[in-house]
C-alpha cells in the first residue's frame, strides 16, 4: 500500500468519527454567507487534526502532503459529503504566492489566520476587459509618497463582500505583463465599494469591486514591483485537483437524474444511453484525474487543461440529462431544486477555473507545437 493510500485510510477513518458543525455540507471552493459560521468552525477541526492546508510547509502549520495525499483528501471529502478546507483562494492561492514572494512581515501576520480560518480572502484579478487576458488589467495602482494609490474595476470576483483581504493584480508599469504587480489589500480600506452578482441560481458568490482612491501602504506589495505575472501565475491552477472529488458529485448526480426519470416514467433508452455515456464521461475523468496525480503532474500542465475541458463536458451534459429527466416539473417542483441548481450552475463550469477557450489553446501551443494565436 502506497503512503497516499494509507494517508487515504486515515483520513476516512477521521471523517467517520469527526462531529459535523451544524449546518455544514459540500459548498465548494467559496462559502456563501450562511455557510461562513460552519466553515470556520469546520477549518478550525481541520486544524486540530493536522488537516488543515496540508501543502504547506510543515513550519507554517501543513503537512508538506504530495499532490496524491492532497488529492486522495479532496476526494474523501467530497465522499464525506464536507468541503475539504473553509475557503479556496487563502490556503490555496494567497497562502502560497506569499510563502515565495512575500516579506517576512506580510507572512508572520496573514498566513496562520488564513489557516486557522480566522481570515477569508478573495481574488482580485478579472476584470470587465480583462478575464482571461490578465495581461490587459487596467486598474492601476500608481506609486505616491507613503504607499500606493489604487483605481479600477474588478469583477466575478468570489467571495469579496465577506472576505478580509483580497490578493489584488494592478498596474503599476507600461502595457504587458512587465507593467503589473500584486498587493495585499484589507477589504475594509476606505475607497472599496462591493456589488454582490446574483447568479442565474440565486447566489451571489459573485462581486464587482470598485476602487476608488484606495490608499495602501508600502508594505502591501507582494514581491518586487513589475513581478505580478509571476505571482498570478503562480496562483493559477491548484484548483484541479479537486477534479477527482469533482467526479465524486456528478456519479452522486447522475443517480439523482436516474432517479428523478425513474419517478417520472421518463427512462426510456434513449436517456439511459445518454446517462451511461455520461457516467463512462465521468469515469474517464477519474482515472485520467488519477493516473496524472501518480505521475507527479504539475496542476499547471497540460494534462489537467486535458482534464479541465472533459470536466468541463460532463458537468455540462449532465445539468441538461437532469432537465430531460425532469421535464416540465423543471419550472415547478422545489424538490428537484439540486437537479435544477446544476442544469444552472452548469453554464458557468466553461468559464471557472480557466476558460476553455485558454485551455485549447494551451494544449495545441505548448503539446502540440502550434503558432500562438494572433494578438488583436
Amino acid at each position: 500500500m502506497s503512503s497516499a493510500d494509507d494517508f487515504r485510510a486515515e483520513v476516512r477513518d477521521w471523517l467517520s468519527r469527526v462531529p459535523r458543525p451544524e449546518g455544514l455540507h459540500d459548498y465548494g471552493p467559496t462559502p456563501t454567507p450562511d455557510d461562513i459560521a460552519a466553515g470556520r468552525q469546520w477549518q478550525r477541526q481541520l486544524c486540530e487534526a493536522g488537516y488543515a492546508c496540508l501543502h504547506w510547509p510543515v513550519g507554517r502549520g501543513g503537512r508538506e502532503a504530495s499532490v496524491a495525499e492532497q488529492a486522495a483528501f479532496a476526494e474523501e471529502c467530497a465522499l464525506a459529503g464536507v468541503p475539504r478546507q473553509f475557503h479556496l483562494v487563502g490556503p490555496d492561492l494567497a497562502g502560497p504566492v506569499l510563502m515565495a514572494y512575500g516579506s517576512p512581515e506580510q507572512c508572520d501576520d496573514l498566513l496562520e489566520p488564513i489557516r486557522t480560518g480566522e481570515h477569508l480572502w478573495c481574488q482580485l484579478f478579472s476584470e470587465p476587459g480583462a478575464g482571461s487576458d490578465l495581461a490587459s488589467v487596467r486598474t492601476k495602482a500608481v506609486a505616491v509618497d507613503d504607499g500606493w494609490l489604487v483605481d479600477g474595476q474588478k469583477v466575478w470576483t468570489s467571495g469579496a463582500a465577506d472576505a478580509q483581504y483580497g490578493l489584488l493584480l494592478a498596474r503599476t508599469g507600461g502595457p504587458g505583463h512587465a507593467g503589473l504587480s500584486a498587493f495585499v489589500v484589507p477589504m475594509d480600506t476606505p475607497g472599496i465599494a462591493i456589488r454582490p452578482l446574483r447568479q442565474m441560481n440565486g447566489e451571489n458568490k459573485f462581486n464587482e469591486v470598485f476602487l476608488d482612491g484606495v490608499q495602501l501602504g508600502r508594505a502591501a506589495l507582494v514581491g518586487a514591483e513589475g513581478q505580478g505575472w509571476a505571482v498570478a501565475t503562480a496562483t493559477l491552477g491548484r484548483e484541479r485537483l479537486s477534479l477527482g472529488s469533482n467526479a465524486v458529485g456528478m456519479l452522486r448526480a447522475l443517480e439523482e437524474v436516474a432517479a428523478a426519470a425513474r419517478e417520472r416514467g421518463r427512462l426510456d433508452v434513449h436517456l439511459e444511453g445518454r446517462i451511461v455515456d455520461s457516467w463512462l464521461g465521468v469515469w474517464l475523468l477519474r482515472s485520467t484525474w488519477e493516473r496524472a496525480v501518480d505521475e507527479g503532474t504539475p496542476p499547471t500542465g497540460s494534462a489537467f487543461s486535458v482534464l479541465k475541458m472533459i470536466s468541463t463536458r460532463t458537468y455540462q451534459a449532465i445539468g441538461e440529462l437532469g432537465m430531460e429527466a425532469l421535464g416540465l416539473d423543471a419550472m415547478a417542483s422545489e424538490q428537484d431544486e439540486p437537479l435544477v441548481d446544476r442544469m444552472l450552475v452548469a453554464h458557468a463550469q466553461s468559464i471557472l477555473g480557466g476558460t476553455t477557450e485558454i485551455q485549447r489553446n494551451i494544449l495545441g501551443e505548448r503539446l502540440l507545437g502550434l503558432p500562438r494565436e494572433p494578438k488583436p
